[in-house]
This record gives structure tokens, sequence and C-alpha cells, in this order.
């Protein structure tokens, strides 16, 4: 079992201290901000916790491309 299979089991077994942990990231921010970012902070936290999830279900898909591909540089 490699590292990051013992990572994965440790996130699952502790899914809910993950959540607090996104959670209290997010009062932070809202508390550093002023609240002006409550919106976008509350679709980050639930775009979080559902990647995590996914992630630990093995529902995990492809990241989405963006951006320019890769050219190469002046030689």
């Amino acid at each position: 079992m490699g590292i990051f299979d013992k990572a994965k089991d440790m996130l699952g077994e502790h899914l809910d201290k993950v959540d607090q942990g996104v959670e209290h990231a997010g009062d932070l921010i809202d508390e550093r901000t002023g609240g002006q970012y409550a919106e976008h902070v509350d679709q980050g936290q639930s775009t979080a916790k559902e990647r995590l999830s996914d992630y630990l279900a093995g529902d995990q898909a492809q990241p989405p491309v963006t951006g320019e591909p890769d050219r190469p540089g002046p030689a």
C-alpha cells in the first residue's frame, strides 16, 4: 500500500473532520473579508466537499482542461 492509498484511507475514516476543516477555513475567509465574498466561499466549500466525497468513493472524473495547450518555448 502506497502513501497515497494510506492518505485516502485516512481521509475516508475522518471525512467528518475534513468537512469541519473545510467549514472552518470558509468561516475564516468570511471573517477576514467581512463576508464580502460569502456566496463564493460557500460555493467553494460545497465544491470541495463534493470533490473529496467523489474522490473517496472512486468517482473522480478527469480534471477539466483549461488554458492553452503547452507550447514549446523559444529554441
